[in-house]
């Protein structure tokens, strides 16, 4: 019985520490840094959480057989760690599609000349594999750009009425209204 409570304990505490390893890589000090994007304007706020990770000489998009990081075609929840969440106070014309105000997740399906942008209802957790497709609010297709110097971070900002996001090369933008 003794043994048994030992081995408990023990079990108990490698549970614990690996908690807290899990909670410190995650949020107290992540690879991949949170990132903030805000846009106020007109009495309209939209408001954006993500995480940023780092190019780190690896080729981000491209084919699988090439070793991408994200590879064409295939679910990337746009960033690292937790889901990619989108805040606005009021209804949004978001690239010509009607976004109610609300939270959502966003992630995607990146390719070489567009991207698969999805607007989906799931707004928290990890977001390793992709959400049901029940949850789907909509989808949008957007041209992909280049850069013409690679980006070494993850990026979501505003510029003007659009919401841009940038990563090595590449480059989505999504006109909002």
């Amino acid at each position: 019985m003794k043994a048994i409570k030992i081995s408990l304990g023990i079990l108990l505490g490698l549970a614990v520490l690996a908690g807290l390893f899990f909670a410190y890589g995650l949020y107290i000090n992540p690879k991949s840094p949170r990132g903030y994007a805000e846009y106020i304007a007109d009495g309209k706020e939209i408001n954006i959480r993500y995480y940023r990770p780092f190019k780190k000489e690896r080729l981000i998009f491209g084919e699988i057989a090439d070793g991408a990081l994200v590879p064409f075609g295939v679910y990337w929840r746009m960033g690292a760690n937790l889901t990619t969440k989108i805040t606005t106070n009021q209804d949004l014309d978001f690239a010509g599609r009607l976004l109610p105000k609300g939270t959502y997740g966003l992630y995607a399906y990146p390719y070489a000349e567009k991207w698969v942008l999805v607007v989906h209802e799931k707004t928290g957790g990890i977001s390793f594999s992709e959400p049901e497709a029940s949850g789907v609010i909509m989808k949008i297709n957007l041209p992909t750009q280049k850069l013409e110097e690679p980006l070494e971070q993850f990026t979501i900002d505003f510029v003007e009425t659009s919401l841009r996001i940038r990563w090595d090369t590449t480059k989505v933008v999504i006109p909002i209204r």
